[in-house]
């Protein structure tokens, strides 16, 4: 019986502590989803309280939020949108990737002692940005369908696609280079190969299927939806396509679960019924986000702070500051102005899904120690729990540039 209440006390632990802490945190002029975080602490593994909630159960709910999350995000895009962004969201979020890996090698190889692979993982994972924390960002300020927004969002495509090509070869690179098995000698190079390229393969057969043939189908399907005059049908069409969709992306495509809801919201934006889809979606969104944040607090384990403080300060001035100044110095490159660049900066200056994702992989084949996986997970927690403070200085900053500004010319 105790295994079967499990996501029922999750929810209602989860739940109610989040409401408490966010509810504090509101009153003292803090971001609620600082709260939430510490609610995910409260019941982690890491905190002596009595009760520790099923991690792997709270990062499946998580996982649906960030799917309605980027459903959501993709009803607010077209693909004219996507082939606009290809020359400037493509080349800033590939030198970003480089850039900051490239000193996240040099510090964790020259000072830390780490192998060159396990400091290349350890880099890409404080590289890529969170989905869920930049979209909450853009969603309260209303920049999502601005050019803000939809460079922020070109920017994680980028970023989620190059992740998924690292998830694919990383086993091919452990299978050839450090497990010489004997099945594996055996086999050619060219063997070895055919898996990730297949996979390859397969998402473009995806987005092809979604965005050619998808576009044909869900609007007939909506359309007969829609005359029963029936809103539960309704809802949970939107919500049965996002799902859905998602859950095949990953399962015979290997396409991830956010990027396939994103291409979901996609072909329901060139339908007749996507304000109405959006506003269907919101509150459960909203929702399954608090579980995100919930999730990662869970994952926050207070003593690597103790442990290795050096560490944990260099990795949060990596992710924050150095994210920070890169990102916005690269859309000034090119030619954005010093606002858009500046709060572009700031939402992408924080860590998350993917970056757990590729960090449980370099654990689990020996590639990362504990130590770095903890320091990854330590600055993905400071960095989601400072973003909104990062908007908040970022507003002054822009009033003193502009003042500057009018002054000199």
């Amino acid at each position: 019986m105790g295994h079967s209440l499990n996501l029922i006390t999750l929810l209602a632990t989860g739940f109610g502590l989040a409401l408490l802490f966010g509810y504090i945190a509101n009153y003292f002029k803090i971001p609620s989803l600082v709260g939430y975080l510490f609610a995910g602490v409260i019941i982690g593994p890491f905190t002596p309280t009595g009760y520790v909630g099923d991690q792997q159960l709270a990062n499946q709910l998580a996982e649906i939020g960030v799917v309605l999350l980027m459903f959501g995000v993709g009803l607010h895009f077209s693909i004219s949108d996507l082939d606009r962004l290809k020359k400037t969201a493509l080349p800033t979020a590939v030198l970003n990737i480089i850039i900051i890996t490239s000193l996240s090698v040099f510090i964790s190889v020259y000072y830390w002692g780490y192998s060159i692979v396990g400091a290349l993982i350890f880099g890409l994972c404080l590289s890529v940005s969170s989905t869920v924390v930049l979209v909450r960002a853009l969603e309260k300020r209303d920049l999502i369908e601005t050019d803000i927004g939809k460079f922020s969002i070109g920017w994680l495509i980028v970023e989620d696609l190059i992740m998924i090509l690292v998830l694919l070869f990383l086993p091919v690179y452990y299978s050839i280079f450090l497990k010489p098995e004997p099945q594996v000698i055996d086999r050619s190079f060219t063997e070895i190969l055919t898996e990730p390229l297949l996979t390859i393969l397969k998402i473009a057969v995806f987005i092809f299927l979604m965005l050619i043939v998808g576009k044909k189908i869900l609007p007939k399907i909506l359309k007969a939806i829609v005359k029963t005059n029936s809103r539960e049908l309704f809802t949970l069409a939107v919500m049965s396509a996002a799902l859905t969709i998602s859950f095949f992306s990953a399962k015979f495509f290997e396409v991830s679960m956010a990027l396939g809801a994103f291409f979901a919201g996609m072909v329901f934006k060139e339908t007749e019924f996507s304000s109405r889809a959006k506003l269907d979606t919101l509150p459960v969104r909203d929702l399954f986000s608090v579980l995100f944040f919930i999730s990662i607090g869970m994952l926050f384990n207070p003593f690597t702070v103790l442990t290795s403080p050096y560490k944990v300060l260099i990795v949060a001035i990596l992710v924050i500051v150095a994210k920070l100044i890169i990102t916005t110095g690269l859309c000034l490159v090119y030619n954005y102005p010093f606002k858009t660049a500046l709060i572009i900066g700031c939402g992408l200056a924080q860590i998350g899904e993917f970056s757990f994702i590729l960090a449980s992989m370099g654990l689990e084949l020996k590639l990362i120690s504990r130590n770095a996986y903890n320091l990854i997970i330590v600055g993905a927690f400071i960095s989601i729990a400072l973003n909104p403070t990062l908007f908040k200085i970022s507003t002054p900053l822009i009033e003193w540039f502009m003042k500057k500004r009018r002054y000199y010319y």
